[in-house]
């Protein structure tokens, strides 16, 4: 007793020594950084948060890793298990991330832990450096709270850090709440660092709430108390104004001088701020050049009321205020039109005093809503309840050719023109989840669409657009004729699908030949079996043009796929390299086999095939030709039923097959029903006498039991050995398999495995899958 308690009573002293000395941290700081490794290990999980972000640098100069410290922070603090975890490398990051947001929505007490108490420790402001993305949801208190006075470092810092915004369960809100929203958009957006804007799960949407934030991502706002920060300008806009100004005054001297050079000058500078006001006005309402601009609104009045400046060069002279702007800073306006990506924009001086009154949000989103294509506001000529015909017949050219919302909408008096607004910078991807837009929401966004040159990414999800989808498309084909475009990707998908899947990915690819990525999903067909349109003639006639497809993407709804109807698009998409067909059905046995030689002569870049929920039962002799193909790297077969039906031969068969192919680097086989003896036959894939170079295999949902991956685990240890050590094979999936009813053998089984390659699984029960463990039996 007296050995043991000599050899406990030292430990017991160092650690009252280091929690003495943690407690003392803002006298010793310097000092503590400076201990050896040993003493640093002992001392860093008693340290608080602020000390222990602190210690980052002296932890790294020592060899040591505060991830584990962190870590255990999450579990004690959030006492959560955050999702992926296996994918977050940063746990001090994670941590501050979720730390920041917790607090600033109310969700965290900061006395409920020791280590988030320190007097120095001011929980907003020394996490925000850490938050690259950040969620707002239902009355948008965040935004208020970050917008406060006291927080301006903080809102600083995030406009740093932050690269993703998110909005969830968003609810109507006062007219202060949305000027709080407004200076946090124009922060972290217009002079941030924010290139991701997501709004999820808002069942009915404010309109109003809505297009601004839609505005304001795309880079449009206007001057006024809109953007005042505690009753002056924003600082950032007024240092930029006051550049401007003294570059634009440089410049006017040197007008001056060619003025009295070139006779004509003086009548060219009177009409370019015409121009300039036209061209701004055209890139919110779509019309960026004459090719672009929509036949059915040049047909309307060119009429102008009372007190409006006519875009067109119209007779109603511009006001005293407009020309004092216009012809002080002519060039300057003109390069505000100039769409370059991430280039920040300044707003008006607040010396335009006469438009900054409590209505701007009001005013300027509805004139965002409402103004045509035009540019103009006819009340006289033009209704809100005006019908055309319906816009779904028009060609994918033409921006919302025929469509009402094209026309000259009627409005208030006193709404102010788009060209009010000024261009600041944008985001690059937007994401719309389980937000329904109605038919006046697509127009507005159709508009800033056609002008959104930084877009690269755009996500629709759930947004019941049905035909509505065709005015989205209208936007971005204009957007596309751009010299500057960036967008790359789309992603549709929708409960109900309004027209053919195959139809609806022509008609895109004919509008977006640019695409790289396109992702088109749907549930189900259309509920009224009559509501769907007949193809239009110009998406099932005309050509394809060549494309610059990459990822091609289909869920279909239940729908037969004829490869007819997909020929086409693959022979358009030579670069094809990605390919997946999900809940496609197959109208007869040699549709399968049509595709296959299809994608061998018009698909030569093909690396990535896949087939989900697809029966391939009765289609043995494809799937082997497929795992054949020297020039694909990566199979996937999910939820396709490959065993249902086919005898043993037929799993030696793709054994053998992918043993003689030295190409393919994934073989994905999720929901296959395997069962244990098929995973164990699968280990020969990596015998003495294969040549396969696969380093990936998924067998996730496959009715996998702990005894089962112990014997394959066995058999793969003794085909290393005979090869020598050397085995090609680093990752393996094992999601949702029944691991959990036999902890002590399936943790035996990982554990060889790890030590063989990488085995990603998680947590499953079991029980949820009692009907398919009886099937297999």
């Amino acid at each position: 007793p007296q050995t043991v308690m000599a050899t406990e009573q030292p430990r017991s002293l160092f650690a009252l020594s280091a929690a003495a000395v943690s407690r003392s941290m803002a006298a010793l700081e310097r000092d503590v950084w400076a201990l050896p490794g040993h003493l640093l290990r002992v001392l860093l999980p008693l340290l608080t948060v602020f000390r222990l972000e602190r210690a980052e640098d002296a932890a790294r100069r020592a060899g040591l890793s505060t991830q584990p410290i962190w870590r255990k922070l999450w579990d004690d603090v959030m006492k959560t298990r955050p999702p992926n975890s296996e994918s977050i490398t940063c746990w001090r990051k994670k941590f501050l991330e979720t730390f920041f947001s917790n607090v600033l929505h109310g969700v965290l007490d900061i006395s409920s832990d020791w280590r988030l108490n320190d007097r120095h420790f001011s929980p907003l402001l020394h996490s925000s450096p850490h938050v690259s993305q950040l969620t707002l949801c239902s009355m948008l208190q965040g935004a208020v709270e970050l917008t406060a006075e006291h927080n301006h470092k903080v809102l600083e810092n995030l406009a740093g850090s932050l690269q993703i915004l998110k909005f969830q369960h968003l609810l109507s809100c006062d007219q202060s709440i949305r000027r709080s929203l407004v200076l946090l958009l124009h922060r972290l957006i217009h002079h941030g660092s924010v290139s991701q804007v997501s709004m999820y799960s808002w069942p009915v949407p404010d309109t109003v709430l809505l297009v601004l934030i839609l505005t304001m991502s795309a880079g449009f706002w206007r001057s006024g108390n809109a953007l005042a920060y505690h009753s002056s300008p924003c600082g950032l806009c007024r240092e930029e104004d006051k550049a401007q100004s003294q570059e634009s005054a440089q410049e006017g001297a040197e007008r001056s001088c060619n003025a009295e050079q070139e006779g004509s000058g003086g009548e060219n500078q009177k009409r370019s701020p015409k121009e300039a006001d036209a061209d701004m006005s055209s890139v919110l309402s779509g019309s960026t050049s004459p090719s672009l601009r929509n036949p059915a609104c040049e047909e309307t009045s060119s009429e102008v009321p009372s007190g409006h400046t006519s875009i067109q060069g119209g007779s109603s002279p511009p006001s005293s205020s407009e020309q004092l702007s216009c012809h002080t800073i002519p060039r300057k306006t003109r390069r505000w039109l100039k769409p370059a990506v991430g280039r920040k924009r300044r707003c008006l001086r607040r010396s335009r005093g006469h438009y900054a009154d409590p209505e701007d949000l009001y005013d300027f989103v509805f004139t965002v809503a409402r103004e045509g294509s035009s540019g103009l506001l006819d009340k006289t000529k033009t209704t809100e309840g005006e019908t055309t015909e319906n816009w779904t017949s028009s060609s994918p050219g033409s921006p919302c050719t025929g469509h009402t919302g094209c026309k000259k909408r009627g409005g208030p008096a006193g709404i102010l023109s788009l060209k009010a607004a000024h261009r600041f910078r944008s985001v690059s991807t937007l994401e719309l989840f389980s937000v329904p837009l109605t038919g006046e929401t697509c127009r507005t966004l159709s508009n800033l669409l056609s002008s959104w040159v930084s877009l690269e990414n755009l996500v629709l999800s759930y947004n019941g657009l049905n035909a509505n989808i065709s005015c989205i498309l209208s936007g971005l084909q204009a957007l596309s004729r751009h010299p500057e475009c960036c967008f790359r990707a789309l992603r549709v998908s929708d409960m109900f699908s309004h027209m053919p899947c195959m139809e609806l990915v022509c008609c895109i690819l004919r509008a977006l030949p640019q695409l790289h990525t396109l992702f088109v999903s749907f549930d189900l067909k259309n509920q009224l079996e009559g509501s769907r349109p007949e193809a239009s003639p110009s998406c099932s006639e005309a050509e394809i043009p060549e494309s610059c497809l990459e990822v091609l993407e289909i869920r279909f709804p239940r729908e037969p796929l004829h490869t007819a109807f997909l020929l086409p698009v693959l022979k358009a998409s030579k670069s094809l390299q990605q390919l997946s067909l999900d809940s496609a059905t197959l109208p007869c046995p040699q549709e399968l086999g049509l595709l296959l030689e299809v994608l061998r002569e018009c698909t030569p870049n093909l690396k990535k095939l896949s087939f989900h929920d697809v029966n391939l039962a009765e289609h043995q002799k494809e799937v082997l030709l497929l795992l054949q193909d020297p020039g694909l790297k990566e199979i996937t077969f999910s939820f396709c039923r490959l065993f249902e039906s086919s005898s043993a031969e037929f799993l030696s068969e793709i054994i053998n097959t992918v043993k003689r192919n030295s190409s393919l680097k994934s073989l994905k086989l999720p929901g296959n029903r395997l069962g244990n003896h098929r995973l164990v036959a699968l280990a020969d894939i990596f015998s003495e006498d294969s040549s396969s170079a696969l380093c990936q295999l998924d067998v996730s949902s496959n009715c996998i039991k702990p005894d089962g991956l112990l014997e394959f685990t066995k058999k793969l240890e003794g085909h290393i050995q005979q090869r020598g050590g050397q085995l090609p094979f680093t990752h393996l999936h094992l999601f949702q398999n029944w691991l959990d009813q036999d902890a002590e053998t399936a943790q035996e089984a990982l554990r060889r495995l790890r030590a063989v390659c990488s085995v990603v699984n998680d947590a499953w029960d079991s029980s949820q899958a009692f009907a398919d463990y009886i099937s297999v039996m």
